[in-house]
């Protein structure tokens, strides 16, 4: 499945937020991965940040990451940064943004 995200990063964290990303913990990253992630892109505009996933079933990648140490200790750290705060945890898996259109 396709999952579209909106969160938006706080205006004078920018650069802290970028240069998070560019460090991912390798741990996180596999975990990712394990539950069923195939990719995942983030673009900026601004302070507003859209992402957009592939994976096989987006509530249960939430539910396996919700409790994991290295997971828990990353969305700590990106609640600092972030205005809008997504919610990955098993109560955020209806947050993905609805398909308007798609290219036939």
């Amino acid at each position: 499945m396709r999952v579209a995200l909106h969160t938006r990063v706080r205006a004078d964290r920018i650069e802290e937020y970028e240069a998070a990303h560019r460090k991912v913990p390798t741990e996180l990253s596999q975990a990712i991965r394990a539950a069923g992630v195939t990719s995942w892109t983030i673009w900026r505009s601004g302070t507003d940040l859209f992402h957009v996933l592939e994976c096989e079933n987006y509530p249960r990648l939430l539910a396996e990451l919700e409790k994991l140490p290295v997971n828990v200790a990353w969305q700590a750290r990106m609640a600092d940064l972030l205005d809008i705060v997504h919610d990955y945890s098993s109560e955020g898996a209806d947050a993905g943004l609805p398909v308007v259109w798609e290219l036939p």
